[in-house]
């Protein structure tokens, strides 16, 4: 009787560990046999590198739109007041200094925006 109830009492903490898991998705899948079984999805825990390459493009983007909308000359003349600032607005200055693609792009699309 102690035997039936301990296995028991396993089952059901391991239900309760298959349910915990199912919270963040589940996959349905077809066994050979015909029955289906419900099998929780393998959560990511991984660095984002497309979140993170996201965030790049975006800043690229933004710093072409930038450059495009008011030209090269205004938006260096932008940055040296920001060279002359703290230290916070020195490291933004020195993020959003042109480079070359971002010279190379905002000369492309700056006859669009115009």
């Amino acid at each position: 009787m102690v035997e039936t109830h301990d296995h028991f009492v396993a089952r059901i903490s391991n239900l309760g560990k298959k349910h915990a898991k199912m919270t963040h998705g589940y996959a349905t899948k077809v066994g050979r046999d015909g029955l289906i079984t419900v099998v929780p999805k393998r959560r990511r825990r991984g660095f984002p590198f497309k979140l993170l390459m996201m965030f790049a493009l975006g800043f690229l983007g933004l710093k072409v739109f930038m450059v495009a909308s008011v030209g090269p000359v205004t938006y260096n003349e932008r940055l040296a007041k920001l060279e002359s600032g703290t230290a916070i607005e020195r490291a933004g200055a020195k993020v959003l200094s042109i480079d070359p693609v971002t010279e190379k792009l905002s000369a492309m699309t700056g006859p669009v925006l115009r």
